[in-house]
This record gives C-alpha cells, structure tokens and sequence, in this order.
C-alpha cells in the first residue's frame, strides 16, 4: 500500500472515528445531565465492564482474521471465504460461551463492587455482548479485506443510530433505558454490514475465485487461534490497565458520586485515544502485508509516518485540554462534574501516552509478535493495579489518575523501545524537539485566555492555528505536508 493511500485511509477513517466520538461525548453529556452523577457513575461501571469484555475477549479472532485476509485478499482470493468461515464458527461458540458466564456471574460481579442493586443492570448489558460481537466481526472483516470506506459509513451509522437509541431510552428508561440502547445501535450496524457483504462485496469475491486458476486451499483454524490468544491477553491486560482506576475508585472510596465525575474524566480524557484508533485499523492490516512481503523499507516508511502523525498532532492536544481541563468538562457535564478537572488534567497526559503504545502494538501486532505487546500490557496492569491501591487510599481522584499517568509513561517508553529493536524505526528527536517546543508556547500562551464553558473552543482553534505557524517557521512543516492535507480535503 502505497503511503498517500494510507494516509487517505486514516484520514477518511479518523473523520468517521471524530464523528463516531462526537456522538460519544454526546451521549456521556447527554446521560450524565439526564441521570446525575450518583446513576452516571453506574451506568458507567455497567457499559465499560461489559463493553471491556467484548472488545478484549470478543476482538482476538476477528483480529486475527483480519491478520490472515490481509496477507491474501489481493493474491488468493479463494481463500477469503475459507478465512471468514472458520473464523465465524470460532467466534460464535467463544462469544456464546462469554454471554451465559456474564450472565450467570452478574450477582458476583455486583457483589465484588460492593453494590448488589448492580445485579439487574449486568444482566440487562448481556445482551450487549453477542450484538456488539456481531458488528465487530464485519468491521474486522472489511479491514482485513482494506475496505476502509465501507468501514467509515457503517461507522457514521452507528454514531448516529446510538445517539438516537441511548438518548431516547435514558430520557424514558433511566439506566435501563440507556443499558439497552447499547444493545440496539451495533444490532442495526450488523444487519447493514450483512446486507454490504451479502449483495455487494462476496459477489464481487465469488467472481474473483471463478476467474482465478488456483485451486482452493485449505485454512487452519489453529492459525486463527494461535494468533488470538496472546491478541486476546493484550486487549484484556490493556483495558484492565486503563480501566482498573474507575473499579478501584468504586471499590476502596465506595462513592457514586466520585465514582461518577472520574469516570466524567476518564471519559473526556480518552479523546485523544479515540481521535488515534483510525490507526490501529489500517496499520495492523498494512503491517501484515508489509511484512509478509518482507518489504522492510515500506514498514520502516509507514511506522516512520506514523510516528510523526502521532507527535505531530498528539501533543498539541494534551497542552489545549490541560490548560483548558476546567472549561472542557463543565462543557461535557455541566458544573456538577467541575471537581474532576484535576484529575482530568493528569489523565489526559496519561491517556496520550497511552495512546502512542496502543497504535505501537498494533504494529508489533501487525507483524505477528503478538506476544511482545501482550506482556507489556500485563505489567502495565500490575503496576497501575499496586500504584491505584496506594495513591487512592492516600490522594483520592488525584492518586488514581497519577497512577494510571505514571503506568503511561513506562509501556509508551517499552513500545517505542520495542519499535526501534523490531523495525529499525526510532523518534526524530530534532523533530520531537519542534513540535515540543511549538506545544509548550501555546500552553503558555493559553493562560492569557480565561476558562469559559464555550469560548475555550474558538480559543483553542486560534492556539492550533500559532502551533502549526510556529512548526511552518521551524520547517517542521513543508509545502508537501500542505499539499497532501489539500488533495485529501479536495477528494
């Protein structure tokens, strides 16, 4: 793949990713004003344990098929189908079997929370599981066969559909209500994404197969599983280390009301993860090609290009919403939630961090050491677990954000480490050093700017504009950045 049609893949991706995320913000907004903090905060433990289950169990086959489709749709489109079923079938017996242990485990999961009122909830979100399992299985499948556009419109219609289905039930249905708009807005993306494949794309393939004169070949589904497994640990040692903060909170403070607006600032702290996940969905498939092409130069050259998109717009995110960290969550949540902008500020830097490892892994992933990823998680996950246990009892929301801060920085250090020991591909660190330099001035910048609920948004868009001036006059950006932004916005 050449690196313009990357870009223009993440680019078209991370629009539909900004919308996808819109409509998220939307929503916690929403719910958060239409149930107050103390049911926020449940309903926040609900969504992202179970959410947290299937994207981590749920996505390790998906994954891997993803894997294999991308190392053969252009040259052995027979096996495309292949692929796909055994995938399936795997994913149907793991997803039905995680459904009935959520299910039958709800009294225990409230009750290690401290909350058995939590019990009718879990069992509710159990739906959510086989419906959010069904949608993600074709969204990894049009990745693996890099069908990003049709990925960028199903996730257009999911950002709409679940702004109307949550919103609605929550106003009617209060907590209930919202478990359930969970369930509805992937259902109706499965069918959508069914009716793509059914009419457009396998009628396309079974064409391709009839014209091609290689025979089918056999697939394995030990390959799909061999890769899952330590696919499946990553995602699950990953979200435990960004999520553990929020249970922890719950379990040694046991207040809704913190429980609440830290879960406000985790949320909004998680924008600049959202804005980045349209990479991991093109650099996993792209990776996998590269390399089982042995094409070392086009991998160096894309993770090279990745590192730099990264810094080049990462850091300028974590300067504007810590200066303006008071002004964005009242925005979100209104003034109940103003506490958390503390905690808000130091999580930001934390989820950056985190950010630059998750798109890292993806292509070590990529590349198939899946297991390098996976135990950076794992001890990412023990040493935020031990530092929240200490700084919770001893600093409350402070402590839990600087431990899950600390935790950052140290896996984003090995990602980077392991990146360079991999692929050759390290940080330009004239390059880091403008872009630093350009961040630091409009965060000092940014203190001649009041805090207000709505004005930090034209204020950060004139701070953005003096960040890429300061990097045009440092020569970190050039006429060929502009052209490329240009030709992309023109399309």
């Amino acid at each position: 793949m050449a690196k313009q049609h990357i870009i223009k893949s993440v680019f078209w991706l991370t629009v539909s990713e900004i919308i996808y995320n819109i409509s998220g913000y939307v929503i916690h907004s929403g719910v958060g004003r239409i149930l107050g903090p103390s049911d926020y905060g449940r309903y926040g433990l609900i969504i992202t344990l179970t959410t947290m289950i299937i994207i981590l169990i749920g996505n390790g086959i998906p994954t891997a098929m993803s894997k294999f489709l991308s190392e053969i749709f252009e040259t052995k489109p027979q096996m495309i189908q292949i692929i796909k079923r055994k995938a399936l079938f795997l994913q149907c017996i793991l997803i039905g079997s995680i459904t009935l242990i959520f299910f039958l485990l709800a009294p225990l999961t409230a009750k290690a929370l401290g909350d058995t009122s939590l019990t009718p909830l879990f069992r509710i979100s159990t739906l959510i599981i086989p419906s959010f399992a069904a949608a993600s299985f074709y969204f990894y499948y049009f990745t693996g066969i890099h069908k990003f556009n049709i990925q960028a419109i199903l996730k257009t219609i999911r950002s709409l559909s679940r702004m109307f289905f949550i919103l609605i039930l929550a106003w009617l249905f209060r907590v209930e209500g919202s478990i359930f708009g969970y369930v509805l807005a992937p259902l109706l993306v499965f069918l959508i994404a069914f009716g793509i494949d059914k009419f457009f794309i396998s009628p396309k393939i079974k064409e391709s197969v009839s014209k091609a004169s290689a025979l089918p070949q056999e697939f394995h589904w030990q390959k799909l599983v061999n890769y899952a497994w330590p696919m499946t640990l990553f995602l699950l040692f990953y979200e435990i280390m960004i999520s553990i903060d929020l249970y922890m909170i719950k379990g040694i403070l046991n207040d809704d009301f913190l429980t609440g607006i830290y879960n406000g600032a985790l949320t909004v702290a998680r924008i600049p993860y959202f804005l980045f996940y349209a990479l991991t969905i093109v650099l996993l498939p792209t990776i996998s090609k590269t390399t089982s092409e042995k094409n070392d130069a086009e991998t160096k050259s894309v993770l090279s290009q990745t590192l730099r998109l990264m810094f080049l717009l990462l850091f300028p995110i974590i300067a504007l919403m810590s200066a303006f960290s008071a002004s964005i969550i009242t925005f979100f949540y209104g003034s109940d939630f103003a506490p958390a902008a503390s905690a808000m500020q130091i999580l930001v830097v934390g989820m950056s961090f985190l950010t630059i490892f998750y798109v890292l892994s993806f292509a070590i992933n990529g590349a198939g050491k899946v297991k390098v990823p996976m135990w950076i998680a794992f001890f990412g996950m023990t040493i935020n677990i031990i530092l929240n246990y200490f700084l919770i009892s001893k600093f409350g929301l402070l402590g839990a954000s600087s431990a899950t801060s600390i935790t950052s920085l140290f896996v984003m250090l090995l990602g980077i480490y392991f990146t360079k020991k991999e692929f050759g591909v390290s940080v330009n660190m004239n390059s880091f050093a403008k872009i630093i330099l350009s961040s630091i001035i409009i965060f000092f910048l940014s203190t001649f700017f009041p805090q207000s609920q709505f004005m930090f948004i034209a204020y950060s868009v004139i701070l953005l504009v003096i960040y890429f001036t300061l990097l045009y006059m440092f020569k970190e950006l050039n006429q060929k950045d502009l052209g490329i932004i240009k030709k992309l916005l023109r399309k």
